[in-house]
């Protein structure tokens, strides 16, 4: 795992933005902590060795007091730049994954579990909280402190900054072992997590049908299994990181004893000024507490890079070419066209011709299966034939802007969605700006305005999610009162009498 991945800085503008604000903080901080412990040296060997008094530490205590606001300030700066950091990536990046999701089409939907997208878009993107207030800051600062000190204490004594730099480096290298050991862990952490989220909807979406097959129980013990499993993978990433902070702390630890023991033996020996050995042995543990707290940190936000590592791969999905043609009028013809999905040894359909003309109606009957939701959805560009092609006014539709020719279409597919709101708004999803009395034609052009006008609140009637409330019959004719009230060119319609009596 990099310790910044370069593709945030490519689908999340504001993490460029963030890291030059961190780097600038931390350089400020980085000043005011080298100041800090020069005026600590100053006002102790001020009272304890040349016996100043408090009215003649005045200065450098005013200026002490001064530093600390500033790191105080520095740190709240860090803080909020953070947070509105973070909340603008996560942002950005599921308007991203919503924006991808939608152009790989339902052809690529199908083939995912909704309770894992769902875990990726809401608690994978909220994960990415701790990368950016902690784990960033952190690394900032990793980035410009140890320097900063490292430098000061340089010019003071060589032989202190030789055993700072010789050991420092140290610190990043078990961070790297580390990181390698928790990268795996974690990614089986996160995937148990999506699995358990997508089973868990599933088996909330099948209860009535679990419950009367008596089936509830065994999917019960399933999510209990699926639980046990996250939760040893949780235990068994805490332990690592445990372990990791200990080793990283006695590292440290360990390095600014040998530092202090030299620099004592040296003060009593009296080859060091006192001043020189105070600013030292203050400024050793300052040099190895961001990466500490680097290594710390990064265990806080392995989480969020694991989701992170899903956000990309959905995003660097490649989209299917789509045309960029203008949408011609005329005719529908299909010619020859064959469909094989992936992963299927036999077709979906096979040399399929026909023609449909403008004001025409064309019934494509079988028996299930045989193929005719697959050549609609040929006609509405989610499913890319293997052969042959279909035409529009003559032009091939994969030449032409699919946007364009979507927006000629009314569909009610199968098994129509209908949105958590009121009766009117699911009918005007297509035509936001219809009047009152277009939706209650389309209603009655649908036989739906009946039932419609029996609700207590009529067309204002709220419906729970996927028209929660209502029954097969009724979301499937107000699924075709949104179609008529469309009333654009082309209406295709896939078995929109099979709930109706």
């Amino acid at each position: 795992m990099k310790p910044i991945d370069p593709r945030l800085l490519r689908y999340a503008r504001a993490t460029r933005f963030f890291l030059v604000a961190v780097v600038g903080l931390g350089a400020v901080g980085a000043g005011l902590v080298v100041a800090q412990a020069v005026l600590i040296a100053e006002i102790v060997v001020g009272a304890f060795q040349d016996g100043l008094s408090a009215g003649e530490l005045g200065t450098p205590l005013l200026l002490l007091v001064a530093v600390a606001v500033g790191r105080a300030l520095v740190g709240w700066l860090t803080e909020l730049a953070a947070h509105r950091a973070s909340a603008a990536v996560k942002s950005e990046l599921r308007g991203r994954l919503l924006d991808r999701a939608a152009a790989l089409g339902p052809g690529w939907l199908s083939g995912q579990r909704t309770g894992s997208l769902v875990a990726l878009a809401t608690r994978g993107v909220d994960a990415l909280d701790d990368y950016f207030s902690r784990y960033l800051p952190q690394l900032g600062l990793a980035v410009v402190v140890p320097v900063a000190v490292l430098a000061r204490i340089v010019t003071e004594d060589w032989v202190s900054a030789a055993i700072i730099a010789g050991t420092l480096p140290l610190i990043p290298l078990f961070m790297v072992l580390i990181g390698w050991v928790t990268q795996h862990r974690m990614d089986r952490q996160w995937l148990l997590l999506s699995r358990l989220s997508g089973h868990f909807l599933d088996v909330v979406a099948g209860l009535p049908t679990l419950k009367v097959f008596g089936r509830a129980k065994a999917q019960a013990e399933s999510i209990r299994r699926i639980t046990a499993e996250y939760r040893r993978a949780t235990m068994r990433t805490l332990r690592i990181a445990f372990i990791s902070s200990f080793a990283l702390e006695l590292l440290s630890t360990l390095s600014v004893a040998l530092v202090a023991v030299t620099m004592g033996m040296r003060l009593v020996y009296g080859d060091a000024d006192l001043v020189v050995g105070l600013v030292i042995l203050i400024l050793a543990p300052e040099a190895y507490l961001p990466l500490r707290q680097v290594g710390t940190q990064y265990h806080a936000a392995a989480e969020g890079l694991a989701a992170a590592e899903e956000i990309f791969s959905v995003l660097e999905t490649p989209v299917p070419a789509s045309g960029t043609g203008a949408v011609p009028t005329g005719g529908l013809s299909f010619e020859g066209v064959t469909v094989r999905y992936p992963g299927r040894s036999e077709d979906a359909v096979s040399d399929v011709s026909f023609t449909v003309a403008p004001g025409e109606t064309v019934a494509l009957v079988g028996p299930s299966g045989v193929g005719k939701s697959t050549l609609l959805n040929v006609l509405l560009g989610f499913v890319r034939p293997t052969a042959g092609r279909v035409r529009i006014g003559g032009t091939d539709l994969a030449g032409v802007d699919l946007a364009e020719w979507h927006r000629r279409v009314a569909w009610v597919p199968q098994r129509p969605h209908l949105y958590a709101g009121t009766i009117a708004e699911n009918v005007r999803l297509a035509r936001p700006d219809a009047d009152d009395e277009a939706v209650r034609r389309a209603l009655r052009d649908a036989g739906a305005l009946e039932f419609v006008d029996a609700l207590p609140e009529g067309t204002g009637t709220l419906l729970g999610e996927d028209g929660a409330g209502l029954s097969a019959g009724q979301r499937q004719r107000l699924a075709l009162a949104r179609a008529f009230l469309a009333d654009r060119p082309v209406l295709l319609l896939d078995e929109p009498t099979a709930a109706l009596d």
